[in-house]
C-alpha cells in the first residue's frame, strides 16, 4: 500500500504547497524595484517587465523545488526541523517526481528568459546577449545548487551572498538595464551607477529574510551539517548580523535619494521611510524571540515589510 501511494501522481495541492507561493512576492520585489526605477526616468517597458516577472517566478519555484529535494537528500529536513514540513520529507511527492518538476521548471525558466532577452535586446551585440544569457544560466544553476547537487553552496554558508546578488543586484539592475536599453539602444546610458544603491538595499533586506529562516532552523541545520551564516556565527551574533543587514539596506536607500535629490527635489522621494517602523519591529522581535517557532511569523513579516518598502520607494520616485 505504501509503495502504490508513493508512486502515484501527486495532487495539485501537493505541488502548490511545494511551490511555496508565499516566497513569490519577495522574488518579484526586485522586478518591481527595477520597473519603478526605469519608470521614474521615463524608460518603462511593460512587456520586458512582464517577461522578467514570469522568469523570476519560474526561477523561484525551481529554487523551492530544488530546496525541498536537496534538503530531503542531505538530511536538513528531518524530525528536528522547526519549519513547515516539506513535500519530499512528508512523502507527498517522491524524490524522482520532484526531480522531474525541477527539470520542467528549469526548462521553462530558460525558455522564457531567452524570450525576455530577445524582446529587450533584439539584434544587440552578441556579447551583450551572451552576457545576459550567462547571467540567466547562472541564476538557474544557483536556484538548483543552493541545497541540491553534489556540493550545495547553501551548506557552506553562501546562501546570503547568492540572495544578495540575485534578489538584489542582478534582479534590480538587470530589469532596469533591459528596459533602458530597449528605449535608448545605448549601453553607456542603460545602467547609471547610482541604481546599484537601491539594488543593494533590496539585496540586504532579502538576505535578512533568509537570515530569519536560518536562525529559526539553526538547530536542525547544525545537526545536518548545513553550515549557514547563523550556524557559523551562533544565535546572538546572527541577530546582530540581522540588524546590520537592516541598517545597511536603509542606508543604501537614503544614500540613493540624497545623491540624486538635486536632479529631482521632491519630498515624496522619502516616502520609503514609512516602512522603517515595520523593519525596526522585525529587528526588535528577532532579537527578543529565542524559541525557533516564535521566529516563523517574522519570516512573513520581514518579506511583507520588504515588499512595502519597494512599493513606497517606487511610488515616491514616481511622485
Amino acid at each position: 500500500m505504501t509503495s502504490s501511494r508513493a508512486s502515484a501522481a501527486p495532487g495539485w495541492q501537493a505541488w502548490l504547497s511545494a511551490f511555496r507561493p508565499r516566497t513569490l512576492p519577495l522574488a518579484l520585489a526586485s522586478i518591481l524595484m527595477g520597473a519603478f526605477l526605469a519608470a521614474s526616468r521615463g524608460q518603462f517597458n511593460g512587456v520586458v517587465v512582464g517577461l522578467a516577472a514570469l522568469t523570476t517566478v519560474l526561477l523561484q519555484i525551481l529554487s523551492n523545488l530544488a530546496n525541498d529535494y536537496g534538503d530531503s537528500q542531505n538530511g536538513a529536513d528531518s524530525v528536528h526541523r522547526e519549519g513547515p514540513q516539506r513535500a519530499v520529507q512528508s512523502g507527498a511527492i517522491t524524490a524522482a517526481q520532484m526531480k522531474q518538476g525541477m527539470v520542467l521548471f528549469g526548462a521553462a525558466s530558460f525558455a522564457v528568459g531567452v524570450a525576455l532577452l530577445w524582446v529587450a535586446l533584439g539584434f544587440a551585440g552578441l556579447w551583450v546577449f551572451g552576457t545576459f544569457l550567462v547571467l540567466g544560466l547562472a541564476a538557474i544553476w544557483a536556484a538548483i545548487n543552493y541545497t541540491a547537487g553534489a556540493r550545495p553552496y547553501g551548506y557552506a554558508g553562501l546562501g546570503d551572498l547568492s540572495v544578495f546578488l540575485f534578489f538584489g543586484l542582478v534582479g534590480v539592475c538587470g530589469t532596469y538595464f533591459l528596459q533602458a536599453y530597449s528605449h535608448t539602444q545605448a549601453l553607456a546610458a542603460s545602467l547609471p551607477l547610482e541604481v546599484l544603491l537601491p539594488a543593494a538595499s533590496l539585496g540586504c533586506f532579502s538576505a535578512a529574510v533568509l537570515n530569519v529562516n536560518n536562525i529559526r532552523d539553526i538547530r536542525s541545520d547544525e545537526l545536518a551539517g548545513k553550515i549557514t551564516v547563523p550556524v557559523r556565527l551562533g544565535p546572538r551574533r546572527a541577530r546582530r548580523y540581522h540588524w546590520l543587514l537592516l541598517l545597511l539596506g536603509v542606508a543604501a536607500a537614503v544614500l540613493y535619494v540624497a545623491t540624486t535629490y538635486p536632479l529631482n527635489p521632491s519630498p515624496w522621494r522619502w516616502l520609503f521611510l514609512g516602512a522603517l517602523p515595520l523593519l525596526a519591529f522585525n529587528g526588535v522581535q528577532v532579537w527578543k524571540r529565542q524559541e525557533s517557532m516564535q521566529l516563523d511569523p517574522l519570516l512573513k513579516q520581514m518579506a511583507l515589510s520588504t515588499l512595502l518598502f519597494v512599493l513606497l520607494f517606487g511610488v515616491g520616485q514616481l511622485l
